[in-house]
């Protein structure tokens, strides 16, 4: 059974909600799944202005990452790129990328943007980049998968990752399943 984290920062709930969909689908494939939020960067009146939500999961520390077989990092999109607080925490990671210490683990992404293509696909790639420095091995949304390609309409289908709860789901399952092949 794989130990899988489920990473993510959530402004306004929406990735929270992915990250929770992710851990259901993950869970679905017998995975013990952890869902933990990177910490907060912005002021509690920072956040009160804004309308933040900070999420309910408890807070990760960059040294418990060796501690997965898998890693699935959920940001929301921020001018085409990871929000500032999951790039803090990534840059916390040098000790650990210099063991080498995430070396063949799986990887993989999610995004949500307030807009329709609001770069998504640009700030999975980043992840998708971050990842591969960190030797993981990198784990899509295969085509087709359902729920995310309709012909009567467009659903947010991404092979980088997912873009919606449904894509979530079933990558949490497929993130699963390859972190077990892997094990074997």
């Amino acid at each position: 059974m794989p130990r899988i984290l489920v990473l993510y920062h959530s402004t306004y709930g929406n990735l929270e909600r992915m990250a929770e969909a992710m851990a259901e689908g993950a869970r679905a494939e017998g995975a013990e799944v952890a869902v933990k939020r990177v910490p907060e960067l912005l002021s509690a009146e920072q956040m009160q202005a804004m309308g933040v939500k900070p999420g309910s999961a408890p807070v990760a520390d960059p040294s418990e990452l060796p501690e997965y077989d898998a890693i699935v990092v959920g940001t929301p999109t921020r001018y085409g790129r990871m929000a500032t607080q999951m790039a803090h925490f990534w840059d916390q990671t040098g000790a650990i990328w210099s063991r080498g210490a995430l070396v063949g683990k799986v990887g993989g992404a999610f995004t949500s943007a307030a807009t329709k293509h609001g770069g998504l696909e640009v700030t999975l790639l980043a992840l998708h980049t971050l990842l591969l420095h960190h030797g993981m091995v990198v784990v899509g949304l295969p085509y087709p998968q359902p729920g995310e390609v309709r012909p009567e309409e467009i659903a947010g289908m991404s092979p980088c990752g997912a873009t919606t709860v449904a894509g979530a789901r079933y990558q949490g399952g497929h993130v699963a399943r390859i972190a077990a092949r892997l094990a074997r």
